[in-house]
């Protein structure tokens, strides 16, 4: 059980349960190259390269400090192509702690989400029902034919919220649409731990109770995505009161036990790369295992380095670890806590992954159209170094007749990798957005100037709407002068 640490003086901040022995040299340049940047990398932080990058909290996928234990892990790799003992290792992992038996190694989460949409959409319109859709999970069952309906209960839209678990899916709206739909045009149901677009907000252990419920009625597969599935375990922990006396290993095992299927990332779940997607009904695996040397790799390294699966192996057995896991959203709270309270729009209560700044609050002047949650990300980046992602329309796609679709959410996204970041560097993201926030009318719009068909927001390229950035970059020299 977690135990809140207290500081004599009253303050309230996270208290690191770690010691830094590897340290990397940052940089911050100067606001006028910054400028130049987001020029070069048309105004989307994806394009920026990291020799122009301070903090960088565009994502936690993959770039999660590993421990000791996980590069040491890595220094004993067998490296045989088929019948490898590191996959063996990995295996050993994945049922003591996901506890599934049968396992594919993917070199990442969206292979799995290939797999899985490949495996089971089998005709166009065939409907996979969710509580919220992920970019790439959207973009693979649309490939091949398939289409989503999110089904959240009406308190997960409301940005400033107390309610603990915005992630639920809506049971009642989903009983209804199978009904409507038909069981057999419905693949599989999906559950995201935690839901990424909205602001990283968990689902509790009740509510998977009561989607298993309804696919159980239906006999319809239920599909858990985990790969934040132990942050989830930790704020069902800290919120859900049957569980405020368990473990992680408690509460991540009753989550994979309601499950068909779990598949994940283990840039994120783990810590390391790599992903996977586990079971215990062999039928299952069997109508995935033909894919796995189709589009990944052998089924003992599925184009995963061996020396990332033993650090998986390692970092799997980490997830149980409740100091470990805590640290990400103790940190998240600490910053969401303190903007909120000076005022910035932020999404409350605080989830796991990221801060996430309100976009359509704090930019209330820029139209949807000109898509302000990247405009805030660009904006931040110029006045801080601080590598921010748009979660916003920008992350949408268009619809099958090219027409813009707009976000439920503008949000800018400031992700807080496990184990990354200090507490000087947080206090430094809160005061250089505190500062954009009195200067918010400053920042303008973006339009597109290059737009690939398929998930545009990694390379596409847009520019400002007008010379906002120049009088942002005005304003700032004015109020910090020579400092960076």
């Amino acid at each position: 059980m977690n135990k809140e640490i207290k500081f004599f003086n009253g303050e309230n901040v996270p208290l690191e349960l770690h010691k830094v022995r590897v340290v990397q040299k940052l940089h911050l340049v100067p606001i006028e190259r910054r400028l130049e940047a987001l020029y070069e990398g048309g105004f989307n932080t994806f394009r920026l390269t990291t020799n122009d990058v301070f903090l960088d909290m565009l994502t936690d996928s993959g770039v999660n400090a590993m421990s000791d234990r996980q590069v040491a892990a890595m220094m004993h790799a067998d490296d045989a192509y088929a019948g490898s003992q590191s996959f063996f290792r990995l295996q050993k992992a994945v049922e003591d702690v996901l506890k599934k038996k049968y396992y594919l190694p993917v070199h990442q989460g969206r292979a799995a989400e290939n797999i899985l949409a490949c495996a089971y959409i089998k005709k166009k319109g065939d409907l996979i029902p969710m509580n919220y859709h992920f970019t790439t999970a959207l973009a693979h069952i649309t490939q091949y034919g398939g289409r989503i309906a999110e089904l959240l209960y009406d308190e997960a839209y409301n940005i400033s919220s107390s309610h603990p678990f915005k992630g639920n899916l809506n049971v009642e709206k989903l009983d209804a649409l199978i009904q409507e739909t038909g069981k057999e045009n419905i693949p599989f149901i999906r559950l995201e731990a935690s839901t990424n677009l909205i602001g990283g907000q968990p689902f509790s252990v009740q509510n998977m109770r009561d989607v298993r419920k309804v696919a159980d009625k239906y006999g319809i597969r239920l599909v858990l995505d985990a790969s934040l599935l132990g942050e989830n375990a930790y704020l069902v922990l800290q919120r859900e009161p049957e569980f405020k006396n368990s473990t992680m290993a408690d509460v991540i095992a009753t989550l994979t036990g309601m499950a068909d299927i779990v598949y994940f990332s283990a840039r994120k779940l783990s810590s390391s790369r790599g992903g996977g997607i586990c079971t215990n009904d062999h039928a299952i695996y069997r109508e995935m295992e033909a894919l796995v040397p189709l589009f990944e790799g052998f089924l003992t390294y599925g184009g995963i380095s061996v020396r990332e699966i033993e650090a998986m192996a390692v970092g799997l057995y980490e997830t149980l670890d409740e100091t470990m896991i805590s640290q990400s959203p103790n940190f998240i709270a600490y910053l969401v806590n303190t903007l909120t309270a000076k005022g910035v729009p932020m999404v409350t209560p605080p989830g796991v992954l990221g801060a996430h700044v309100d976009a359509m609050r704090m930019c209330e002047h820029i139209p949807q159209t000109q898509y302000p949650a990247g405009s805030l990300a660009a904006a931040f980046f110029l006045i801080s170094g601080v590598r921010g992602m748009e979660r916003g329309s920008v992350s949408n796609q268009r619809d099958e007749d090219g027409n813009e679709t707009y976000a439920d959410m503008e949000l800018l996204r400031l992700a807080v990798p496990r184990r990354v970041f200090t507490l000087s560097q947080i206090k430094y993201v809160e005061d250089r957005m505190v500062w954009l926030y009195k200067h918010r009318k400053l920042i303008g719009g973006l339009k597109f100037v290059y737009e690939p068909p398929v998930l545009r927001f990694f390379m596409g390229g847009l520019e400002p709407v007008s010379d906002w950035a120049q009088k942002l970059v005005a304003q700032f020299k004015k109020d910090f002068g020579d400092s960076l």
